[in-house]
């Protein structure tokens, strides 16, 4: 009688070895491992537990309108200045000189038209010396090889040195009547309650993270920053990405220094001390690398939102405003170091290919 034969275990092929069970088929799982691995995802928790807790802490006044009015209005300022941090950090260096030029361009923008300029052009002169002073700052970078926290720390002091020089210590006054502030900072929308800042920001972050997410030169700013030799190795003009980045940083610094002043009316030489710090940390806190090739413009814009929050959250709960800086710092550490468990955990989740 012939025995009966039993299955024999399946063999993989390639190793000679039983097949191990796979992973069960979830697409459920699948997003969660593609979640935990997003750069911004701790961010947006902590932007939850703040509001929540802020929330709890003000008696529901944080999240009113007249509060969220205030808090919006102000926000354009920081998070233009982290979008264009953001973007360079992605591409592997760092720009410290953005404070000054916050400073900069709208004295330079109001010498001109105390001068006699009409305002768009004593505008369109500011943006080209942002334009400028970010070229010089990519320029010396590379062509000296230069750490570019040197060359931008260096371009901080020289920047804020001839703000205070051109203003000739006093803050120059700003005609009123010859400025379009409504077009910039004016009250828009249904019961006035975002200000047309808002909406130059959005539209900027937006074009801003499309050209990222979007096109080649998104790829060339990755791929520079992600690891230099091998994109110099498939022919991507890297010197010129990373001066074109440069310059956009500095271009939006510029322009966020703008909204302020035409927010404030009259320029002060002493605007946009620390705004270097901030924008530094928004980045991180969004989920930025500091090693370049990781990032994204949403994150950058969350971290903008979270320092704003903390800020203001810290007002309304009536805690000392000296504080805030410790506050920021402890959220730093805390979003990268949970950035990090979370990539890991992502990493380590196992879900059928």
């Amino acid at each position: 009688m012939a025995a009966r034969r039993v299955p024999a275990a399946p063999v993989n092929s390639a190793a000679g070895a039983p097949a191990t069970p796979s992973a069960p088929r979830s697409p459920g799982r699948r997003l969660l491992k593609l979640a935990l691995q997003k750069p911004e995802l701790m961010a947006v928790l902590l932007l939850v537990i703040l509001v929540a807790a802020f929330q709890i802490r003000s008696d529901g006044v944080f999240l009113s309108a007249a509060n969220l009015r205030g808090m919006l209005g102000l926000l354009p300022e920081v998070a233009l200045v982290a979008v264009g941090v953001t973007l360079l950090m992605i591409c592997g260096e760092f720009d410290l000189s953005v404070g000054s030029v916050f400073a900069l361009m709208p004295m330079t923008m109001a010498v001109l038209m105390v001068g006699g300029w009409p305002f768009w052009f004593a505008m369109g002169a500011g943006l080209l010396v942002c334009l400028l002073i970010g070229f010089i700052n990519g320029w010396v970078t590379i062509a000296f090889n230069i750490p570019s926290f040197i060359t931008t720390l260096g371009m901080l002091f020289m920047a804020r040195s001839l703000t205070v020089v051109i203003s000739g210590g006093f803050p120059p006054r700003l005609d009123p009547s010859a400025i379009p502030a409504w077009l910039f900072v004016g009250y828009v929308g249904p019961g006035s309650l975002v200000r047309a800042s808002l909406l130059w920001f959005l539209g900027i972050a937006v074009l801003v993270a499309l050209l990222l997410g979007r096109t080649n030169f998104g790829n060339w700013v990755r791929a520079t920053g992600g690891f230099l030799p091998a994109a110099q190795a498939m022919g991507i003009p890297t010197a010129r990405v990373k001066i074109a980045c440069f310059m956009l940083c500095s271009l939006l610094a510029g322009f966020a220094g703008m909204l302020q002043v035409l927010r404030l009316g009259s320029p002060l030489p002493s605007i946009g001390v620390g705004m270097e710090l901030q924008a530094v940390a928004a980045a991180v806190i969004g989920g930025t690398s500091l090693f370049g090739g990781v990032g994204s413009i949403l994150g950058g814009v969350i971290g903008a939102l979270l320092i704003r929050v903390i800020d203001n959250g810290m007002v309304l709960s009536r805690v000392d405003s000296n504080w805030f800086q410790f506050a920021v710092g402890g959220l730093l550490i805390l979003a990268v170091v949970g950035n990090a468990w979370l990539r890991r955990r992502g990493r380590a989740m196992k879900v059928e290919t």
